[in-house]
């Protein structure tokens, strides 16, 4: 079976093995000159759109890392939550593990999954089953139910060496048939809103705090692989349509104000062609207008939709994605882990894989465009998620270079939701791609929320993204050298008042265990010149320019004093009002004040403009003065723009 992503082991909880792909990192020769990088430009006025949170998600992972990134979603997913029964707890895990039935313990269990994201503020994604079968009352210890018993199916090419009667359900490479009852009660839609319905009655609605995101099973083109023993039947367009209305109708009349997602496809094949086709137009493509799965399955949704007055059934359109990288550790699977990344978006990369010429011969992937794209035309107003991905090397640098490439194109892109399935581990490369973007500086600092345009003149060398702050304004560049040398390149920001200084933090070979924070780059003109290392994630942080206040004395005598407060605008445009504030260090008490609208709380001060002195042009200033009880002070004053 072609599929455009690796084997993995999955199981109700979402926890998997990771894709471990061994890297080979070039380093520059100690003391060599930098190389002369490409030229990077950001411009703050452009391509401004907020970045989702919902794309730092994970599928499972270390809680304490997940908390110290500020994992936004968590997904219950996996082949084995398409015959998960939540009345019972228990689970078969298809053709991942000899199909056998399991009974979850208590922190497997779909409510410990919800109850605990939520109370961390985690926004979980709960998979539905659509595949017609649930597991039925098992054993919760050996020997289990299994799809194919040695009972039944003496001989078998393979038998569970933990429960010999389990076997793999093939005798000569050929499937056996299996028994659905074996281990299975049938399930429909309405079992799946039981299941919501349920979930609602623990948690309240989404609207309330429940949960937000259904999904509409697992990746449901593969069930006459991965579920053959209950559905040996190939997937045709008519089902995949039908299971996927009737189920999210019934999610929807269980909470109305949840969201739905899906088909949740296993790569290239389900994205284009259901299994009757198998991975290109046939018959069942040209049944129904010659349009490719995903355009039919967006097309049948809204057509479901207008049929039933307008009402959404789906919100979120997703897909799984899988780049064909080999685990080797050469240089060549690094450089291709590095590029495989435009497939997600750029227009002139064809696929290095079967998937390119040397297979189906597709065009360009775009994969992100393309989502969007077939959304604006088949169903508007839906968003896009990516609920398992994983480009591998996490334990290498070359995977977390990766990675932060990745997280940078969700954010660019506009993708709304993404998990990756195969978390790395805290110590790993790969999850400092994540602190880079969640917590750079270990007190939970964060890359900005709304998206600008930045380029850079060779992508493949110094991959570069922007985004700015809302908290602050802050202006945060994101630059991923992916090339074995340092590069010194030029960063010109456009639109943007900033400081005269730069905050430099960098993950790199130098030190693969923690985030290091450098020296301050100078600004100059909006113009950064820095030198990224070989192989390394560079975070430029540029504070907006604001306001600056100083205090001059006037008077001092034993029991008061009296000062002025000078407010200077330090941005290249004019400010609409300011605000200074200020701690007094001995008990200090204001008594009088003017030019201003001051008030003090305890020790603490905040005086802002009078309102007709709060517009200050550029490079100008003002001032207000204060009287005060208790001897000058020299405090440190604070000034906003307001």
């Amino acid at each position: 079976m072609r599929q455009w992503r690796k084997a993995r082991s999955i199981t109700a909880t979402g926890s998997a093995a990771l894709l471990v792909a061994a890297t080979f990192t070039v380093q520059t020769a100690l003391g060599a000159v930098a190389a002369t990088g490409p030229e990077l430009s950001v411009d703050v006025s452009a391509a401004r759109h907020a970045i989702s949170p919902g794309v730092y998600g994970l599928n499972g992972g270390d809680p304490a890392f997940n908390a110290e990134i500020g994992q936004s979603v968590a997904r219950w997913g996996g082949n084995a939550s398409s015959r998960y029964n939540f009345k019972n707890h228990t689970y078969n895990t298809g053709s991942d593990w000899y199909f056998e039935n399991i009974v979850a313990d208590e922190q497997h269990t779909l409510e410990w999954m919800v109850g605990s994201n939520l109370d961390r503020g985690i926004k979980p994604v709960v998979t539905v089953p659509m595949v017609g079968w649930v597991a039925k009352d098992s054993p919760s210890s050996h020997p289990f139910a299994c799809g194919f018993p040695a009972t039944r199916y003496p001989r078998q090419d393979g038998f569970d060496e933990w429960d010999p009667n389990c076997g793999n359900g093939l005798l000569n490479g050929a499937n056996l048939a299996g028994v659905p009852e074996d281990t299975s009660v049938r399930a429909d839609a309405a079992f799946a809103g039981e299941m919501v319905a349920h979930l609602v009655s623990r948690f309240g609605t989404a609207a309330q705090g429940g949960v937000p995101i259904y999904e509409l099973d697992n990746e449901p083109v593969l069930w006459a692989h991965t579920h053959r023993d209950v559905h040996p039947e190939l997937v045709s367009y008519d089902e995949l349509g039908s299971k996927g209305t009737a189920t999210a109708a019934a999610i929807k009349a269980a909470d109305s104000s949840a969201a739905v997602l899906g088909p949740s496809g296993w790569g290239y094949c389900e994205w284009v062609a259901s299994g009757v086709d198998g991975c290109g137009p046939g018959a069942d493509s040209a049944a129904h207008g010659g349009l490719n799965l995903s355009q039919w399955y967006l097309k049948n949704m809204k057509d479901y939709s207008d049929a039933h007055g307008g009402k959404r059934f789906l919100d979120y359109f997703d897909q799984h994605f899988y780049p064909q990288i080999g685990g080797g550790k050469d240089p060549e699977s690094n450089a291709l882990r590095l590029r495989s990344t435009r497939s997600l978006w750029d227009p002139t990369y064809v696929e290095e894989s079967w998937i390119g010429p040397g297979g189906v011969n597709a065009p360009p992937l775009q994969f992100i465009r393309t989502m969007k794209s077939w959304i604006d035309q088949y169903n508007p107003g839906t968003k896009t998620a990516i609920t398992e991905y994983n480009w591998g090397a996490l334990d290498d640098i070359n995977g977390a270079l990766t990675q932060a490439d990745v997280l940078g194109i969700f954010g660019r892109e506009g993708l709304d939701l993404a998990t990756m399935w195969g978390e790395p581990k805290p110590t790993d490369p790969g999850a400092y791609a994540f602190r880079m973007y969640r917590d750079y500086d270990g007190a939970g600092s964060r890359f900005g929320d709304v998206s600008v345009s930045a380029t850079s003149a060779d992508q493949g060398r110094l991959a570069v993204y922007a985004a700015q702050r809302s908290s602050d304004d802050a202006l945060t560049v994101m630059v991923v050298n992916k090339t074995g040398e340092d590069l010194t390149s030029p960063l010109s920001t456009a639109g943007f008042d900033g400081t005269a200084a730069a905050q430099r933090f960098t993950y790199g070979p130098a030190n693969l265990g923690g985030i290091v924070r450098g020296a301050d780059l100078p600004v100059s003109d909006g113009r950064v010149d820095a030198t990224y290392p070989a192989n390394s994630i560079t975070l430029l942080v540029l504070p907006p320019a604001g306001c600056a206040a100083s205090l001059h004395v006037n008077g001092d005598w034993s029991t008061g004093h009296v000062a002025t407060v000078t407010v200077t605008n330090e941005r290249h445009t004019p400010m609409a009002g300011w605000r200074v504030s200020w701690t007094w260090p001995g008990g200090q008490q204001v008594t009088n004040s003017w030019s201003t609208s001051l008030k003090q709380d305890g020790t603490r001060v905040v005086a802002a403009d009078a309102g007709w002195n709060g517009s200050v042009g550029a490079g100008g200033s003002t001032t207000f003065g204060f009287q005060a009880a208790g001897r000058a002070a020299a405090p440190t004053l604070t000034c906003i723009p307001t």
